[in-house]
């Protein structure tokens, strides 16, 4: 069977040279004689993976020294509580910016540490949209700021970094880090999920500068206590070793293919494909503001939602899944990570063009 075009948000699609690597190492790693899962963490083979790994990161990103990068579990549902736990520092209050599914369970998460301010948000109009800086309400003495600067069901993107001054900012970048460059240094801590853009579920990436280590709540247990996970080199319990090998193997593929300046431009052309597309027809339509539209995740809907299913019947036909929206929203949802070619995004253009002419 040929593979099909994975529109999945994530767990997602996957390069298949890194596939194709991985499949061909999968019973001898480099003459090792044993499986990358069968490996110890501690053997000086999985150490030199996990060391690759982390150096190639930090060149794709231009990591500043003054950050430490850290190879976690759990998410970044996780993270949701990680972040005040370790960030808090004595202070009462976070500011929060609220855009999104996400951002919401963020914040639910954040009240169980401290008081929650949202500094802004775009709830007015259905989440469809990022808020302008000028309309935030920060709290100088805030111990952080925090955005979901990709708002994966939602599909709104910051194509800008917000300006917090003194006070950290945390961004989310799940769905959206590495499909283009970023000024690291604009940021306190990153963290992210591994299943859009790096590899498989279960491993999760945190980029956190120093100053912000060694302060964490008494409660904080030690597996999410930055300062002691960056002392161990993320191993502070069995790290999540295939998922961090096949990240590695992700990381030499975007180098490969020229970085993320690369990337970005290749993410553009295919999101400026299908968003063309949309706003040239009356059939099916975009919910996000144009400015605030994600290069990554698509939403689109509909006129006449009684047809969704019956195209999301004939999509899975032509080896297009995974475009249903999520159950909170609902309508469809296209997600064209790195890994996604743009014949994927043209078979998709494609095809709505060819399913308006039938039933619009």
């Amino acid at each position: 069977m040929s593979r099909v075009y994975n529109f999945g948000a994530g767990p997602a699609v996957l390069p298949e040279p890194v596939l194709e690597q991985a499949g061909r190492e999968m019973l001898d790693w480099q003459g090792s004689g044993m499986s990358v899962m069968e490996m110890s963490h501690r053997g000086k083979e999985f150490i030199g993976i996990a060391a690759a790994a982390e150096a190639d990161l930090r060149d794709l990103l231009a990591v500043p020294a003054n950050y430490k990068v850290l190879f976690l579990q759990g998410g970044a549902t996780l993270q949701f509580a990680a972040v005040p736990m370790n960030l808090l520092r004595g202070r009462r209050s976070a500011d929060y910016v609220n855009t999104g599914e996400w951002s919401k369970k963020a914040i639910k998460e954040a009240r169980r540490y401290c008081t929650v301010n949202i500094a802004a948000s775009s709830e007015d109009k259905n989440f469809s949209y990022a808020p302008a800086l000028t309309g935030w309400k920060l709290d100088p003495n805030a111990a952080y700021v925090h955005a979901c600067t990709n708002e994966t069901i939602g599909g709104v993107e910051f194509h800008w970094v917000p300006d917090t001054g003194s006070v950290p900012l945390v961004a989310d970048m799940s769905s959206h880090l590495l499909s283009r460059p970023i000024d690291v240094s604009k940021y306190g801590l990153i963290y992210a999920g591994a299943q859009k853009n790096i590899g498989p579920a279960g491993l999760t990436l945190v980029i956190v500068r120093d100053d912000l280590l060694g302060q964490a709540l008494p409660s904080t247990p030690s597996v999410l206590d930055y300062k002691a996970q960056a002392e161990a080199d993320s191993m502070l319990n069995t790290p999540a070793t295939y998922a961090v090998y096949i990240a590695g193997l992700v990381f030499q593929w975007l180098k490969q293919r020229g970085g993320l300046q690369t990337m970005g431009e290749l993410n553009r052309a295919k999101a400026q494909l299908l968003y063309d597309f949309l706003d040239q027809t009356e059939f099916y339509y975009s919910p996000v503001a144009k400015s605030d539209r994600s290069l990554m995740n698509v939403p689109f809907r509909l006129r006449n939602d009684a047809l969704d299913e019956e195209f999301l019947k004939q999509t899975k036909q032509r080896g297009l899944t995974q475009l249903k929206g999520h159950r909170s929203v609902g309508g469809m949802r296209a997600s064209i990570y790195n890994a996604m070619p743009i014949d994927g995004v043209r078979a998709l253009v494609d095809f709505m063009r060819e399913f308006q002419a039938k039933h619009g």
